[in-house]
C-alpha cells in the first residue's frame, strides 16, 4: 500500500469532499479528489484507487435518494454514457490526463461564468436528445481515466432548473452505473493491483461520513442556494483543473 503520509492527507480530504457532493451538492466537486491524490502520485493511480471509493459512495448514495430521479433523463444519458467509458478504455494511454483536465475544465468554467453573469432569472430549458447524448458520452468519456465526469453532466442537467433533490438523485443513479461500468476496464488495464485495493480500504471509512455530511447539507438548503453552490463548485474546479494544466 502507498505509505506517504502526504498521500493520506491529500486524499482524506479529496474522499470527504467527494462523498459531500454524492451525499447532497451535485456530485460535480467530487471531481477534485483525483487532483489531489496526484499531487503525491500519479494521476492514473489515483484513478485506481478512488474508484472503489466511488463505487461504496454511490451504493450508499442510491440508498438515499431512492426513486427520485429524473426517468427521461437516464433514458438519455446512460446508454451514451457507456459509449462514452468504452472509449475511454479503447483509448486508454493515448490521451494524456492534462488534455482531458483542460477539456473538463473549459466546460465547468463555461456554465460557471455564464451563470454568475446573467441578469435575472436563468430560464428553464430542456436541451434535446443529441445534446443529451453528447454531454452523457463525453462525461463518460472523462470520468473513465479521471474522474471528471461532473461538469459535463451537469451541463446538459442544470438549464433544466429541475427540483434540487431530482438533480442529485438523477446524477446519483448515472455515476452509480458509470462507475460499476468501469470495474472489468480496470481490471484489464491492470489498475486492481494489490497496493492500490488496500489502499482504497484503509481510506474507505471515509465514504459513509462524507455521504452523511452531504445529506444533511441537502436537506437543509434551498433549491436557489443548492444551484448557486453547485455553480460556485464548477468555477473552482475549473480553476483548479487549468492551473494543473497551463505551465506558470
Amino acid at each position: 500500500m502507498i505509505l506517504d503520509p502526504w498521500f493520506y492527507v491529500a486524499a482524506s480530504v479529496g474522499v470527504l469532499i467527494a462523498g459531500i457532493a454524492k451525499g447532497g451538492l451535485g456530485g460535480g466537486i467530487a471531481v477534485v479528489g483525483v487532483p489531489l491524490m496526484a499531487m503525491v502520485v500519479s494521476p492514473a493511480q489515483a484513478a485506481a484507487v478512488l474508484l472503489p471509493i466511488l463505487m461504496v459512495m454511490d451504493g450508499l448514495a442510491l440508498q438515499a435518494y431512492w426513486g427520485q430521479w429524473d426517468r427521461g433523463n437516464l433514458r438519455v444519458l446512460l446508454p451514451a454514457a457507456l459509449i462514452g467509458t468504452t472509449l475511454g478504455f479503447l483509448t486508454f494511454g493515448y490521451l494524456s490526463d492534462d488534455g482531458l483536465r483542460a477539456l473538463v475544465a473549459v466546460v465547468a468554467l463555461t456554465y460557471a461564468v455564464r451563470y454568475f453573469l446573467r441578469r435575472g432569472p436563468t430560464p428553464q430549458r430542456v436541451p434535446g436528445t443529441a445534446a443529451g447524448l453528447l454531454w452523457g458520452t463525453l462525461s463518460g468519456f472523462t470520468s473513465f481515466s479521471v474522474h471528471a465526469g461532473g461538469p459535463p453532466l451537469q451541463a446538459y442537467l442544470l438549464p433544466q432548473r429541475m427540483h434540487r433533490t431530482t438533480f442529485q438523485a438523477t446524477s446519483v443513479v448515472f455515476f452509480f452505473v458509470v462507475n460499476w461500468s468501469k470495474v472489468i476496464p480496470y481490471a484489464w488495464l491492470g489498475q486492481w493491483t494489490p497496493d492500490n485495493l488496500v489502499t482504497s480500504l484503509v481510506l474507505l471509512p471515509l465514504a459513509p461520513l462524507g455521504i452523511w455530511i452531504g445529506r444533511r447539507i441537502h436537506l437543509r438548503v434551498n433549491d436557489e442556494l443548492f444551484f448557486r453552490v453547485v455553480h460556485a463548485s464548477l468555477l473552482v474546479i475549473g480553476v483548479k483543473l487549468l492551473y494543473d494544466v497551463v505551465p506558470l
